[in-house]
């Protein structure tokens, strides 16, 4: 599914998703350094780069990350916690355009993105700026949701007063979307731990950072911060609750003949 306003959603939750939004295994460098060859000397473009979260973990294993951002507050956020690495610089550009030059790259990466995209034009333009033998990476944070009441319950509210939860989570990336989109068997999967504790200001930060989301003069807003609230007060321990994720990554190279 393509969301014509996928580039524009975030503009209003910036602070939100900066401050809120999990962040990104260190292991998944160590992942991609013995599984793909990842050195410190290869450039990155990160595709949807947001608020710079995924970038990090790259600049921090001394890479040339290059941030390819269609929204330009989220663009200035990450210009902004990014803004004392010299291997950083963001672009205005989409995955179906991001303005690199060709076979430029030696990974492509999407954090928590790739459902953003149109699928075909993306695959291009990836197959177009990646040098000969490059690895795509795409990564995506998702909430464990069976495992805890607190988790079980959460994820009721977001059905219950998500304004387009269903089909957002629809979007989300299964491993059926990602082989056709390497339009190959050769591609690869681990997951590893993450996790989030909130205090009640953060949960409710870590909610409004959502896409899906209601605003505040949406009606669904007052009561589903009333029940956020008591869900909090019922699951806490020492003031926190315990979000969990497991941090998925798809890797692989995109066969350049089938573009």
């Amino acid at each position: 599914m393509v969301f014509a306003d996928a580039k524009q959603r975030f503009s209003n939750r910036v602070a939100d998703y900066m401050k809120y939004r999990p962040g990104y295994p260190a292991a998944i460098v160590d992942l991609l350094r013995d599984e793909c060859g990842l050195r410190a000397e290869h450039v990155i473009a990160d595709i949807g780069s947001g608020t710079g979260l995924l970038s990090e973990i790259f600049l921090k294993n001394g890479n040339r990350v290059i941030g390819v951002e269609p929204n330009a507050e989220m663009r200035a956020g990450g210009d902004g916690f990014l803004r004392d690495y010299k291997n950083f610089r963001s672009v205005e550009g989409s995955a179906e355009a991001t303005g690199l030059a060709d076979h430029s790259v030696d990974f492509v990466t999407a954090g928590q993105a790739f459902h953003w995209f149109e699928p075909k034009t993306a695959r291009r333009e990836f197959v177009r700026i990646l040098k000969p033998g490059g690895w795509l990476a795409i990564i995506w944070n998702d909430r464990r949701l069976e495992e805890t009441r607190f988790a079980r319950e959460y994820e009721g509210l977001l059905q219950k007063y998500g304004t387009s939860y269903k089909s957002v989570k629809d979007s989300y990336p299964e491993v059926e979307t990602i082989h056709d989109f390497f339009e190959s068997a050769d591609f690869f999967m681990r997951d590893f731990p993450n996790y989030q504790l909130f205090d009640l200001e953060g949960l409710r930060g870590r909610l409004r950072s959502s896409s899906y989301a209601p605003t505040e003069v949406h009606a669904n807003y007052v009561p589903l911060m009333t029940e956020l609230e008591k869900l909090f007060r019922e699951n806490e321990q020492n003031g926190t609750v315990r979000m969990e994720y497991f941090t998925r990554v798809y890797f692989g190279r995109l066969p350049a003949g089938r573009n």
